[in-house]
């Protein structure tokens, strides 16, 4: 064998080295979805903005959504998923090493770890606690994290959750963040455990993907409240503390170039690296967006409307799409034992991120 064929076989090693998953295996043991009570309809959502229903309700996709009461701030719901997915796997909070809060920024109080008040009030009190950011994008980039963590023996259960009211944050009167008017409230929590029993796997994690386009990182702020406009009497009465487009019609044509190539790129790397490609795929629980573009997505995958969840009753939950994707999706018999999952989720900044799970069931 020469020099180039011994590269040659390097490298092809390489690439089948690159669909198996290293270390232990990680499953996701149980999980949990929180949402509130109350609802706002697509017919107030459009009577609030002036855009006619039918645009709000069939283009936008929000029949309904929910929307956050006094005791539905982001760790409220974050400990009652995690309750739930804790039960749901037939774990104590002692037993886990690690929660990791993967939901949004506007939580509870600023500049403030909202994973240390939930660990706190399951009672997991041998955990370490830690939060990650990646916004919309941040379901499958936990995942990623955390179960690389796991395979290597870094830590034995983990616990991620995520809550958003970003609601709060929406301007209906703002035509510029129209966008957002899907918004939600919600949590959801997913138990991960390292080589657990095969009776007690109900999803293999496989491998994931993710990128980022950082030239949208300044399309969608919140123009006050941060360090380069503090809060102030002026800010407040301006209306700066709400979430805003700068330039609506500027990121929409820009988005319109790279978000389907990247979302079906990191779908189509995702399962690559996992051993698969998009004829393998069964259910993708995919980020709420636009109906059409949901729709598109999934034939591009090669999937129908079975093969997805659109939610249209609970409008966009940041993270916790997901995982609220997949709960309806069983109820429904979407997902069942044997099927090859995709969590596909994209958020602004903008970042797509893509990961694979084994559904057991």
């Amino acid at each position: 064998m020469n020099e180039s064929d011994a590269d040659a076989t390097d490298d092809r090693d390489a690439i089948a080295g690159s669909t198996e998953t290293l270390g232990r295996e990680v499953a996701i043991t149980g999980y949990g979805v929180d949402v509130p009570e109350e609802i706002v309809t697509g017919s107030a959502i459009a009577e609030a903005s002036g855009i006619p229903e039918d645009v709000v309700v069939e283009k936008m996709g929000v029949r309904e959504k929910r929307v956050a009461g006094d005791d539905d701030h982001v760790t409220d719901m974050s400990v009652r998923a995690g309750r739930r997915a804790l039960a749901d796997a037939g774990l104590a909070a002692t037993d886990l090493d690690l929660v990791l809060f993967h939901g949004s920024e506007f939580k509870d109080h600023v500049v403030w770890s909202a994973a240390a008040n939930v660990a706190e009030r399951l009672g997991a009190e041998d955990a370490y606690a830690h939060e990650s950011y990646a916004l919309c994008a941040g379901a499958p980039i936990a995942i990623r994290h955390t179960a690389a963590q796991l395979r290597v023996a870094d830590v034995e259960n983990a616990l991620l959750v995520t809550a958003s009211r970003e609601e709060d944050l929406v301007d209906y009167a703002n035509e510029d963040a129209s966008f957002m008017f899907n918004f939600g409230s919600g949590g959801s929590a997913l138990v991960l455990e390292a080589d657990p029993r095969e009776e007690r796997s109900r999803g293999r994690v496989r491998e994931s993907a993710a990128v980022t386009d950082g030239s949208f990182s300044l399309d969608v702020v919140m123009p006050a409240g941060g360090s380069k406009r503090p809060a102030s009497h002026e800010t407040v009465e301006a209306g700066g503390h709400t979430l805003d487009v700068p330039d609506p019609d500027d990121m929409k044509e820009r988005l319109a170039d790279v978000s389907a190539p990247a979302f079906l790129s990191v779908a189509d790397e995702a399962l690559a690296k996992s051993g698969y490609d998009r004829a393998d795929l069964d259910f993708v629980a995919l980020t709420h967006m636009k109906r059409s573009f949901h729709d598109y997505l999934l034939s591009e995958l090669g999937l129908g409307e079975s093969g997805g969840y659109y939610l249209d009753e609970f409008g966009h939950v940041q993270s916790a799409d997901q995982t609220l994707a997949l709960d309806r999706g069983r109820d429904l018999g979407r997902v069942e034992s044997g099927d090859l999952v995709l969590f596909l989720a994209a958020g602004t900044g903008y970042t797509w991120a893509a990961t694979v799970i084994e559904w057991q069931g």
